[in-house]
Parts: structure tokens; sequence; C-alpha cells
């Protein structure tokens, strides 16, 4: 990873977002990392790392995704 972002735990992993950089293109990756035992935090497969033009429509359905479920929410 490049550039770490932000981090937010997942239980005893955590999830970090980055910016990385493959073949001189950049790319945002979305990934689990989990404590290994040398302590040092290492990589799971559990993630996606996707150019930025297509995170910008994930980005776009994600908050579609959280305005319906606050709406059915606020129906209950």
């Amino acid at each position: 990873m490049v550039k770490q972002i932000a981090q937010f735990e997942k239980g005893e992993d955590v999830v970090r977002v980055g910016l990385t950089e493959f073949r001189k293109r950049q790319y945002i990756e979305v990934r689990t990392y989990y404590m290994a035992d040398d302590g040092e935090w290492k990589p799971t497969r559990k993630g996606i790392t996707l150019n930025p033009d297509l995170m910008k429509e994930v980005h776009q359905a994600l908050g579609k995704a959280l305005k319906e479920l606050e709406e059915t929410q606020n129906e209950e």
C-alpha cells in the first residue's frame, strides 16, 4: 500500500483503505489485515482493488444502498 487513508477495526482484524500503484497506474484498495505471529499487520485475500473510475461507481452505489437502508429503518 503506497498511502494509507483510513483504518477501521473489525473484530481482531482491521480494514484499511489506501492508495496503491501497479504498472504506473493508481488504484484504491479496501482490504482486511490480520496480526501475524511476528507482530506485523499482514494483508488477507479479503479485499478489493479498483481503478478510480470504477470506485466512483461503487461509491455512488454504496450511497444509494445506505440511503435505502436508512429509509427502511425509519419505517420500522
